[in-house]
Parts: C-alpha cells; sequence; structure tokens
C-alpha cells in the first residue's frame, strides 16, 4: 500500500509508456492530477509538440503553486527522470510545507518502447532511451532528494497490485 497525505505533491516519474498516465487515471482524482502532455496538447493541438514543453510547464508551475498554497493535493504526470526538475519540484513542496512523494515507474526499456510504438501519437525512440537512463541512473538517490517517501514500482504485477490511500486529516499532513 502506498499512503499519500492529502496535501501532498506526488511525482510520478518514469520513461514515456511506462504507464504514469494510466497510473494517475487509476488511482487519483482527476481533479488532482496535472499532465505535461495534456498541457501540451491545450496549448499547439499535439500532447508530443516538445516546442510547447517551457510554455506547458509554465502552466504546471502556477497550478502546482496554486494547489500547494490550498493544502490540496497534487499529482504531477510528466517523466520527471531529469533531476533537476525535480528538485525544483520538491523545492516548491517543501516551501508550502507539503511532503513530497515520489512514485516511480521503472518497467523494462523494451516494454516501453513497445507501448509506445501501439500508441497514436509517439515519442522517439532514443528520447525514451535517454528517460529511462535518467531514471535508472536516479532510483538509488530519489531517497536523497528530499521525498518523504519514495515507492519504486518494478514490474506490472506491482503496479497492478498497488493500493493508493489518501490520508486525510491533520495527521497526514505532519509527515
Amino acid at each position: 500500500m502506498i499512503g499519500i497525505p492529502d496535501s501532498a505533491l506526488v511525482l510520478l516519474i518514469g520513461a514515456s509508456g511506462s504507464g504514469k498516465s494510466s497510473f494517475a487515471l487509476r488511482h487519483f482524482d482527476a481533479q488532482t492530477v496535472i499532465s505535461s502532455d495534456q498541457l501540451r496538447g491545450a496549448l499547439t493541438g499535439d500532447e508530443a509538440d516538445q516546442h510547447a514543453t517551457d510554455a506547458a510547464f509554465g502552466r504546471l508551475h502556477r497550478w502546482l503553486d496554486a494547489r500547494l498554497a490550498a493544502g490540496s493535493l497534487a499529482v504531477v504526470d510528466a517523466t520527471n527522470t531529469e533531476w533537476m526538475r525535480r528538485t525544483e519540484l520538491v523545492r516548491k513542496a517543501r516551501q508550502h510545507g507539503r511532503p513530497a512523494i515520489a512514485i516511480a515507474l521503472d518497467l523494462p526499456l523494451d516494454l516501453c518502447l513497445a507501448r509506445n510504438a501501439a500508441r497514436r501519437r509517439t515519442v522517439g525512440a532514443a528520447v525514451i532511451r535517454r528517460q529511462h537512463d535518467e531514471l535508472r541512473r536516479s532510483l538509488e538517490r530519489l531517497d536523497l532528494e528530499g521525498f518523504s517517501a519514495v515507492h519504486i514500482l518494478r514490474s506490472d504485477g506491482e503496479i497492478d497490485g498497488v493500493v493508493v490511500q489518501i490520508e486525510k486529516g491533520p495527521a497526514a499532513r505532519a509527515l
């Protein structure tokens, strides 16, 4: 079981095709989740348009600040494989006195590539390889990045079997 305080920042971390959006859809209310892909799509009509990334993340950060300031659960559905981007997001949680939780989906590269190939919109294989490598290099030190908790799921079975429980109330905020 993964316990999540109802005022936390949750970073979903994983290469494209690892199942972050499906995980978010299954475990979190839609209003608590922000997706960098959806923001790019809203800005340009193409979720894969990397030219819109900076603008999308500008919107993401404004949304995140508002959620954290309100003490509301905020789930960031983005690859989050770059440690510098994660550090910036964890810093925001700390500024608002909120816990930051990492949920990393560490699936095999071949599976991520196959899932990507089956999508209507695809990400380049070289990009997915880079994201996968960044994730793998980061896994051993995620607990040093300021997260209150780190959960690493390494198979579809683990992902399918996990239960996410949103913990409400002042006790959850004390984490």
